[in-house]
């Protein structure tokens, strides 16, 4: 493995043990003083990273850890795995039953389920159906909100369901257009272009 190679997984290791701690209490100054060293010999020096290379860690508090551990995630945009957070998952999970409504109304029968990959690095959940997926995959993120979860599985259902079957699906009964996911009102809805953009359902409420 390359160097660069270790010293991310080396990071994302550290970024999973600080959320871990923050989230669950504990949080040692280790991981934290580690990860910061590790930015700043990358040239992504933040005010947290100086911070901690700055004052002498014994006079780091425990809330000082937190406070800072929490900026060195925020900085990097961290998002937990799945495997950190199953809540995600069990959020997506709920989104497909509630998906697979409206696919059962349209009248397809095949198993829908979540499965990940192991030549995913991103670690995103995929929308199996008929023993394929396709699309872009769902990033754990997602799993953080019911509404965007279900706009996200619904778009990545609708995507599997059509590139496996050839078929469009689900189509506007009233304009013969095909639908798309996306959002009214914090909601996840089914909406038209046909005759300028208008909503058909929320999603999982197609008749």
């Amino acid at each position: 493995m390359h160097s660069e190679e270790q010293a991310v997984q080396v990071e994302n290791a550290l970024m999973g043990r600080i959320y871990t701690a923050v989230r669950d209490g504990g949080l040692e100054a280790e991981p934290v003083l580690e990860l910061a060293y590790l930015r700043e010999e990358w040239g992504e020096s933040t005010p947290a990273t100086r911070e901690l290379l700055e004052r002498p860690a014994a006079q780091l508090t425990a809330t000082d850890l937190i406070r800072l551990g929490e900026d060195l995630l925020r900085d990097v945009d961290f998002t937990p795995s799945f495997a950190l957070e199953p809540r995600l998952w069990a959020t997506l999970e709920h989104a497909l039953e509630v998906v697979e409504r409206d696919v059962r109304a349209g009248g397809i029968t095949s198993t829908l389920r979540l499965v990940t990959h192991e030549w995913d690095s991103m670690g995103r959940a995929w929308v199996e159906f008929q023993g394929g997926w396709h699309g872009n995959g769902i990033e754990p993120l997602w799993g953080g909100s019911a509404q965007e979860a279900l706009r996200e599985v619904a778009d990545a259902v609708q995507e599997t369901i059509m590139a496996m079957t050839l078929n469009v699906w689900p189509v506007c009964a009233a304009h013969h257009r095909g639908l798309h996911a996306g959002y009214e009102d914090g909601m996840a809805v089914w909406q038209c272009t046909g005759d300028g953009t208008h909503t058909v359902a929320p999603v999982g409420e197609l008749p």
